[in-house]
Parts: C-alpha cells; sequence; structure tokens
C-alpha cells in the first residue's frame, strides 16, 4: 500500500454418560400358587444366595468427533483450484460475503496426506465496494484471484513469522476510514499480497509490473474496524497467530474474492 497518500484505508459431548447400574437386577417371578381369583404377584428378587452381585456397569463417553479433513480445498471451482500453484501446502482462503460486500470470512488450510486441514474461522474486512475481477487503483473494490504471499512488515517487531520480515516506523497511517473509525495501527502487521507488486521485496516497495492504474499495495493487515479500499484485514491477534504459520517452504497462496466467483 502506497503510504504518501493522506487517506489510506487499510485494506484479513455432548459428553454422553451413564449412570452406573445398581447392583440388584429386578427380575420378575411369577408366584407359582396365586390365590384363587387373585393375579399372580410379581416379586423383585436380588441374586441368587452365594452369587456375587453383578458390577455397575462404566459410564460411556463419548469419543472426541473426529476433525473432518477435505480432499480438495471447499468451495472452489476448477478454474479457481487450476490457479493454485502444485507446490502450495498452505492456502489463506479469503471468502467475501457477497459480490458487494465488504465482510470476509478467512480460513488458513494446510496441506496433510488426507487433504487440506483447516485452521479456525477468523472474520474479515475487504475492500468498501466488494469485489472485481479486473482490480484498477481507486475503485474501491478487492482483486479477485489467487497470489503468492512472499513478504511481510510492520510498525511493531517481528512476532515470529518465517516470512522475510521489514520492521520499520513508516508502516503508519492515520485518520479515518469509511465508517469513522481511526486508521491508527492497521499496518502494525501487514503481509503483502502479491498483486501487481514485485516479490521478494519489502511491502513498502511501490513496484507495480502491470502500470500504476492497476492499483497495488494490496495487503493482508490489521482490521481497524471497517472496509478498506482494496486489502483484506484481520484483527491484531489473527494477523499475528498467521504470519506465525506461515512458512515460505510451503508455498503460502492467497485465494480471495466472492463465493461465486470462487466456486467458478
Amino acid at each position: 500500500m502506497r503510504l504518501h497518500r493522506p487517506y489510506i484505508s487499510a485494506t484479513a459431548a455432548v459428553i454422553v454418560s451413564s449412570l452406573g447400574i445398581a447392583a440388584y437386577h429386578h427380575v420378575p417371578e411369577r408366584n407359582p400358587n396365586p390365590a384363587p381369583g387373585t393375579a399372580s404377584v410379581v416379586q423383585a428378587v436380588g441374586p441368587a444366595a452365594g452369587q456375587p452381585a453383578a458390577a455397575p456397569v462404566k459410564p460411556r463417553t463419548a469419543g472426541s468427533p473426529r476433525t473432518e479433513i477435505p480432499a480438495q480445498l471447499p468451495g472452489l471451482g476448477p478454474k479457481t483450484l487450476a490457479r493454485i500453484p502444485a507446490d502450495a501446502r498452505q492456502v489463506v482462503l479469503v471468502r467475501g460475503a457477497a459480490r458487494n460486500s465488504a465482510s470476509s470470512k478467512v480460513v488458513l488450510y494446510e496441506r496433510v496426506d488426507d487433504g487440506w486441514r483447516p485452521g479456525s474461522v477468523w472474520d474479515a474486512h475487504n475492500a468498501y465496494k466488494g469485489w472485481t475481477d479486473e482490480h484498477y487503483e481507486g475503485d474501491l473494490h478487492s482483486p479477485v484471484g489467487v497470489f503468492a504471499l512472499t513478504d511481510a512488515g510492520g510498525r511493531l517487531a517481528d512476532p515470529g513469522t518465517k516470512l522475510p520480515y521489514h520492521h520499520s516506523g513508516a508502516f503508519y497511517v492515520s485518520g479515518t476510514g469509511f465508517e469513522g473509525e481511526p486508521l491508527a495501527g492497521a499496518f502494525d502487521y501487514v503481509i503483502a499480497i502479491n498483486y501487481n507488486r514485485q516479490p521478494g521485496t519489502s511491502p513498502m516497495n511501490g513496484a507495480q509490473p502491470m502500470g500504476a492504474n492497476r492499483g497495488g499495495g494490496i495487503w493482508i493487515h490489521v482490521d481497524h474496524g471497517g472496509p478498506t479500499r482494496g486489502c483484506v484485514s484481520l484483527s491484531k491477534t489473527h494477523m499475528k497467530q498467521l504470519l506465525q504459520a506461515l512458512d515460505p517452504a510451503d508455498h503460502p497462496v492467497v485465494v480471495m474474492g466472492d463465493a461465486a466467483s470462487l466456486v467458478r
């Protein structure tokens, strides 16, 4: 994100148990010599003489439910799946609530032998006007697509990420967002999304290979409580967790867009 602009909105058991059964079994026994005109009397009898009482049945506990690991990333169609590199073993899936919505859900998936293991679901914001397949500077949309995640940085010190991390006070923004919320702190942690940028450089690098008119500075960064100008934003806690989880050896990518676009 280019920080020289005066207004930058940052743009990521049931526990089942049964009680022990009493030692006595209640066995119906019919009176062999009932009085005339009377019904047989059913008696409850205990164990036969000299026989040990039945042991209490141990409480049953339900096992922990098995986490389902999808064989394929959910909600993605063939066009989107084809754009994910074969060596990518970490996918940050950003699914927008709707084409024109600024609200999203984010899940980090990691490749395992059985498929893709999902992490927690995190609330996020995206651009003010939603999503677009062809992003341009100032259009207030987040770009739909699959983009590598290779570089990070922020105003705060490295929280323990394996990504190259550029720590600088230049990651600073002031002012207010679309809903009047303060933007301060939004760039405490950022992860550069490789849309129209030079991979392997600081997120602050302003190079735009596709041209300035196609926009740039699309990041995952700290949420400021409202829509962004094009980025994806997560709470500071979740940003730290994401930074600590991403590993360049797993070739992480972000897959982002509204649900209808991602299913294509």
